[in-house]
């Protein structure tokens, strides 16, 4: 019996999929205002008017409301109005924090208007001491959610109370 519970448990865990595994998380327990000013420092600014993006460089910090990225560098481009920010391209050691939590990547796109973050390249979000990584990592701050994929690798740490 015991040998057949074992293989039964092995040909499970061989037949399950291995291609690109999906977990949805929560993000930041609170739902983000997006349309909460965007608040930008960095070290240098480079302002391209002829086709409407700025370059922010070193020690970059975009802020709105909770939310916060860092990262090397943030490329801007804007809408049809010059105060109207469509997307920001974050590069160079990406971290976004949210609360208390936290998820670095090598790179970030975030489209404003649909509040859409979408972490790229050896993801890895920590909430308190349970963390997990992949490969892309979508945070949707309107609804607080998130989904992480590529080969996805969680650790979680139990409750103590």
């Amino acid at each position: 019996m015991a040998f057949r519970l074992g293989f039964l448990v092995l040909t499970l865990t061989l037949t399950a999929p291995v291609a690109e595994a999906q977990q949805k998380i929560a993000f930041g327990e609170l739902n983000q205002d997006t349309t909460l000013p965007v608040q930008v420092t960095a070290d240098q600014l480079a302002v391209n008017n002829a086709n409407g993006t700025a370059i922010f460089s070193g020690n970059v910090v975009v802020s709105q409301g909770e939310m916060k990225l860092a990262a090397g560098e943030v490329k801007v481009t804007y809408g049809t109005q010059q105060n109207d920010i469509e997307s920001l391209v974050a590069s160079g050691g990406v971290t976004v924090t949210n609360l208390g939590d936290a998820a670095e990547a090598q790179e970030a796109v975030y489209t404003i208007d649909t509040g859409v973050i979408v972490l790229s390249g050896d993801v890895l979000l920590t909430q308190g001491p349970s963390a997990m990584a992949g490969q892309t990592l979508t945070i949707n701050l309107k609804d607080g959610t998130g989904v992480m994929e590529g080969r996805v690798t969680t650790t979680f740490q139990p409750g103590g109370d």
